[in-house]
């Protein structure tokens, strides 16, 4: 096989990884809209009396979804653009292309999002802690 062929097979199966990620944070949304319509999560007062199982299906959803975004950038947004012929080194040149062939809107929200997952993330792992040592 030459080199273009084993990529392509490669990113079909890291698509396949994916497409199964994806299924999972679909089933967790679910769970988070069945919590919504019993719950007002976004007051600050009602989420800090969740019980640790809520709290865990927001954390595992926020994980999942930090995993996807990872993954993306990280084994599919390469492949992608190797398949295309456009070979690039940092993760910032990766996003510069992948922004220029419009498969992400902007790389500004892209990084926010980032930012966002990974703020989310510090916080959840602060009430867990807190959660735990009472």
């Amino acid at each position: 096989m030459n080199k273009l062929a084993d990529t392509k097979k490669i990113l079909q199966k890291r698509l396949n990884k994916l497409a199964k990620q994806y299924e999972a944070l679909k089933d967790y949304k679910i769970l988070i809209e069945q919590l919504l319509s019993e719950k007002d999560i976004y007051n600050q007062f009602i989420f800090n009396t969740l019980i640790p199982q809520e709290k865990a299906i927001l954390d595992a959803y926020l994980k999942r979804f930090s995993a996807v975004q990872d993954f993306l950038g990280a084994k599919i947004f390469v492949l992608l653009l190797e398949v295309a012929g456009i070979y690039s080194g940092k993760m910032s040149e990766v996003l510069s292309y992948i922004e220029k062939e419009e498969i992400i809107d902007n790389i500004d929200d892209w990084i926010e999002l980032r930012e966002v997952i990974n703020e989310l993330d510090m916080t959840i792992q602060k009430n867990f802690k807190r959660l735990w040592m009472i």
